[in-house]
């Protein structure tokens, strides 16, 4: 490649503007809608030049006064939010969306029939008025209510990112601080570092290997190496400047802020962002398909029963109402605000045990998960690392783990020590945060990780002042940690000032470090790193690893001055040092004790059929010692390397399929085909992958998704960023998490804690569970609601129910005992059972058939028995309403006999129809009663469950109740209504069903309990 190539130009020296996604909107824009851009020269300033164009100082930046007063100025450093729906769109949405388009057709239809009617009879009756309003208000209120709710989960939602704002490392009044990346203002002093969002467009000053994602901008996919000098005139191609919201991929950087907010790069195209859509999650498509096939049941049986009525030489207007009744009968009204209830209270319950969702919907994603890849450290383990053990001079010394670590017991007098601990303070990023001189050192806040917080308490407990050190001790050149490398190194000055070599300081993976030395110290002398030295390494090694303890090796060199001067420049991206034939020095481990909750956690992941994998960059026997202590691995479980141990024998001779766990590194996993994973993946049950990179977590994933599995992976890093994105559901860690991990991630742990994913398992399974009850429930009173339309037309009955009455009791039975049910606990067996199936769908044939074939005709039953009765006291036995239709609705009959030779007129006719409707009402609603209660459980017993268990049920079996005795009693002499004043007894009489159908509920549930995985259970269990 050509040097104008590698600067980003094209042969004649024109930058890459194809390529520029800045360009790109310009030229699809025209001039007119677009500001001038002012022309910056930032980058070609020198540092004298940007402190005074930004009033700061490199070295102590901005006073917090200053900053304060810019601030105030040009606002918070945070893109325009882009413009939202208005609130009344989103009602407008709510009232004509999912089933209320069908309602809406009906309350059209309902007044254009009315109004045929009047054209030609200026006495008909107003009833399709009345049902059309009734219609419209039921629309009106139902979708109130759901942009309520709606309302309600997207200020959840706005709340939860507020609770994990990015935060910016600045220098300001010559201290580090961390503040909200909302506050910075230009001039600031910024560092960055490997994982960080760049929280606005940046001049660098330093670079430590620093390399950048810029494709969000430009559209590179490569990762983009970042220096502090100059390299190109046009400013988003020279690489010294980083963008806002790209990412730090690794090393480290420091830099001034020189745009804010709408006034960086990205700030000034974030339009074009605008206009991308979300994926729909598993839940959105299931609650999608749901709506798709009601509405099509429902116009369909709708349809079906106007063209049989008109066959049936019925009116066409009077058609009409039949089609609207049974279609309106079919439509969950309250399902939409059901769902957004249930999700809303999921999102709080999370929210309250530190699990934020970024969509409420993948919470269900979660409660489907059958394999969960997590990290080891912070996960698993408290992340609170504390020196355990050394080795040097070939012996182990222990260190004091006490509170305070103060009475450091091992022998300090060795040349060896001296070297070590100094490698030690250098080769350290960590730092405490100023203003706690009064604070105890265990105590004392640190910026850095975990590993590092530990090193520089443990060398200031030994030292004092490790600050004090490494400003003798100056800092030239740095490699930060990556996972790649799996090695930290820097260069310093030394302090001695007779010496004026430079002094190369190295620590990582132990057998990484021990690849780059050639000899070993002994009691102060360096000596050829030998066989015996070899071993010696490896016994320690494995004995400290063995503990659990994640071990670090040290290793340093002294450059010869001849070839590197005082003057010399070191470039950490050339490499133009030496990085072999050093000196190893010693090991040191750290015990991270895991967490107390995780071992129930993974048990109670073995029980609910969910196999938790480790990976972690951690050597393999650390890895095995941490995955015993939590149970990854079992107590009674074996290795291949285990039995070969065991039984004496070489690990070839073992059979890999007959031991239970596996534990692989990345070294093997790096040769092995997809098909080699997929059989470790399926024939071993307990797995831990150690000294993975990240993107091998990637490669395992993919191996997990092909075996079918629901995955749900954590992450931390900026390479996780691939894995996290590549799962079924990613979740983040919001303490040691970067900000590129918490951008891909759907669930952000705010303790870090494995504990935590195993709670959203939980309420994952649940809100699936109560889904399930809800629409199982509002399923089963369209049976009931079918079937009076169905007798009517093929018995030639008198109508059960009417249109207006089959409103109301879809209005009383359905949305407040559907939302009652989203605040059901979970039943006892919820961690017990098998993960669902990627294919299981939230509406299955069981629970069709249940609902419909099962409870919704015992309904039915129950009603037309009321109806019935009704009718026979006042004289009409059921066989002499057969084929009455006709006579009974004639309006010129006023004299109609029953069986005891009364008459009736058409008035008292319409009265005992009423009646009837009333009647069939009470008995749906009080068997519905029933239905909820047996729906609070799938498959334990009610007994089990309790109704306690549950408060909002209670709201749910009142409300309907109270809206019947209105309705009856209080609003029975309204006409229009259709209702009347329904005898006491007629309420009680439908109680025997709706023991009866509960008292069957509980039959079902106790022969799956009994017989799991018979014919029963398959065809039963919903």
């Amino acid at each position: 490649m050509s040097d104008t190539e590698d600067r980003g130009e094209t042969k004649k020296g024109k930058p890459k503007a194809p390529n520029n996604a800045y360009w790109k909107c310009k030229e699809n824009h025209p001039k007119e809608e677009i500001k001038e851009e002012p022309e910056l020269d930032d980058h070609k300033l020198s540092f004298e030049d940007l402190e005074k164009k930004y009033g700061t100082n490199i070295m102590v930046g901005l006073s917090s006064a200053r900053a304060a007063e810019l601030l105030a100025q040009v606002g918070p450093n945070a893109l325009s939010p882009p413009t939202k729906t208005p609130e009344i769109v989103k009602l407008f949405k709510q009232m004509v969306g999912g089933f209320s388009v069908l309602l809406w057709i009906g309350v059209f239809l309902s007044w254009i029939t009315y109004g045929i009617e009047y054209a030609y009879h200026s006495t008909t009756s107003v009833d399709e008025v009345y049902l059309g309003a009734v219609l419209a208000a039921v629309v009106i209120l139902t979708g109130s209510f759901a942009y309520y709710q709606e309302a309600k989960s997207t200020n959840i939602i706005a709340s939860f990112s507020k609770m994990i704002p990015q935060q910016a490392l600045v220098i300001r009044d010559g201290e580090k601080k961390t503040i909200p990346a909302e506050q910075l203002v230009v001039g600031d002093i910024v560092e960055i570092k490997g994982g960080d969002q760049i929280p606005a467009d940046l001049r660098l000053l330093s670079s430590q290997g620093c390399k950048v994602d810029n494709s969000s901008l430009t559209g590179e996919s490569e990762p983009q190496p970042r220096t502090c000098e100059c390299t190109h005139d046009n400013l988003l191609e020279t690489k010294n400047i980083v963008f806002f919201s790209s990412t730090c991929l690794e090393g480290s950087a420091t830099g001034m802020v020189i745009n804010t907010g709408d006034r960086t790069v990205i700030g000034q195209i974030a339009s074009l962002a605008s206009g991308v859509g979300n994926e729909k999650t598993p839940l959105a498509i299931e609650i999608e398909h749901f709506v798709r096939v009601v509405a099509g049941v429902a116009v369909s049986i709708g349809l079906a029963f106007f063209f049989i009525a008109i066959s049936m030489k019925y009116p066409v207007l009077d058609s009409i109402i039949f089609l609207i009744g049974i279609s309106e009968a079919n439509v969950p009204e309250g399902f939409q605000a059901t769902v957004t209830v249930m999700l809303t209270l999921t999102a709080k319950r999370l929210a309250k045990k530190n699990c934020l969702v970024k969509n409420l919907e993948t919470v269900e994603t979660l409660g489907s998960t059958s394999i969960i890849c997590s990290d080891k450290t912070g996960t698993l383990t408290q992340n609170r690392m504390s020196v355990a053990h050394l080795w040097f001079d070939n012996q182990i010394f222990v260190a004091d783990t006490s509170e305070d670590h103060s009475n450091q017991t091992f022998d300090q007098s060795s040349g060896t020590w001296t070297s070590l601990a100094k490698i030690i303070a250098l080769c350290n990023r960590a730092e405490f945060k100023p203003g706690q001189e009064s604070v105890p050192i265990m105590k004392k806040t640190v910026v850095g990780d975990a590993s590092e917080t530990a090193l520089l308490k443990f060398s200031e407990i030994i030292f004092g002042d490790v600050m004090e050190i490494r400003k003798r001790n100056h800092k030239v050149a740095e490699i930060p940690f990556n996972s790649t490398n799996k090695f930290q190194l820097s260069i310093h000055e030394t302090d001695d000032p007779n010496d004026k070599r430079f002094l190369v300081v190295m620590k990582g993976a132990p057998e990484r470090i021990l690849e780059k030395c050639s000899t070993i110290m002994i009691n102060g002398q360096e000596q050829p790193l030998d066989e015996s030295s070899v071993e010696a390494f490896h016994t320690a090694y494995m004995e400290l690893g063995g503990l659990g303890e994640r071990v670090l090796g040290f290793c340093h060199l002294y450059l010869p001055p001849e070839e590197f001067p005082e003057t010399y420049s070191f470039d950490t991206d050339a490499m133009n040092f030496p990085t072999s034939n050093l000196c190893f020095v010693g090991l040191l481990s750290l015990i991270d004790p895991p967490r107390s909750s995780v071992p129930d956690a993974v048990a109670k992941c073995r029980n609910a059929g969910i196999k938790v994998i480790m990976v972690t960059g951690d050597h393999p026997i650390t890895a095995k010692a941490i995955a015993r202590s939590v149970g990854i691995i079992s107590a009674n479980s074996e290795t291949a390397d285990d039995t070969a141990k065991r039984l004496n024998i070489a690990v070839e001779q073992v059979n890999q399929r007959d031991a239970k766990a596996a534990v692989v590194t990345g070294m093997e996993l790096k040769d092995m085909s997809s098909e080699q994973l997929d059989e470790i993946l399926a024939n071993h049950s307990e797995i831990v992958f150690a000294r993975t990179s990240p993107q091998q977590k990637l490669t395992i994933v993919e191996g997990c998704q092909r075996l079918g599995a629901v995955v749900a992976v954590t992450g931390d890093g900026v390479n996780d960023s691939p894995a996290l994105k590549k799962a079924d559901i990613g979740i983040a860690m919001g303490i040691a998490g970067s900000d590129a991990a918490k951008n891909a991630a759907d669930m952000v742990l705010l303790d870090d804690n494995f504990a935590s994913i195993v709670t959203g398992v939980e309420e994952g399974r649940l809100i699936f569970d109560n889904l399930k009850k809800s629409i199982a429930y509002t399923l089963t009173k369209n049976m009931a609601l079918l079937c009076p339309y169905l007798i009517y037309v093929i018995l030639g009955l008198p109508l059960p129910i009417g249109a207006i009455t089959t409103l109301f009791t879809d209005l009383s039975t359905d949305i407040i005992p559907s939302v009652a049910l989203s605040y059901e606990k979970a039943e006892s067996d919820i961690m017990n059972r098998k993960p669902r199936h990627k294919e299981d769908r939230l509406v299955d044939k069981a629970l069709v058939i249940y609902s419909y074939l099962h409870i919704g005709l015992m309904q039915s039953l129950g009603a037309f028995a009321i109806y019935l009765t009704v009718y026979a006291q006042e004289g009409f036995r059921p066989s002499t309403l057969i084929g009455l239709r006709e006579e009974w609705e004639d309006d010129d009959v006023n004299d109609l006999e029953d069986d005891y030779g009364q008459e009736w007129t058409r008035y008292q006719r319409q009265t005992l129809e009423w009646t009837g409707y009333t009647a069939f009402f009470v008995a749906i609603m009080v068997q519905q009663i029933a239905d909820l209660i047996m729906r609070k459980t799938r498959r334990n017993s009610i007994f089990q469950q309790g109704l306690s268990s549950n408060k909002a049920i209670w709201i749910g079996i009142i409300a309907p109740i109270i809206l019947a005795l209105i309705l009856s009693y209080g609003l029975g002499s309204i006409p229009a209504l259709n209702f009347t004043m329904l005898r006491l007894h007629f309420w009680f009489m439908a109680v025997p069903y709706a023991i009866l159908i509960w008292v069957y509920d509980e039959v079902r549930k106790v022969l799956i309990r009994r017989f799991p995985g018979s014919w029963w259970d398959k065809n039963m269990y919903y």
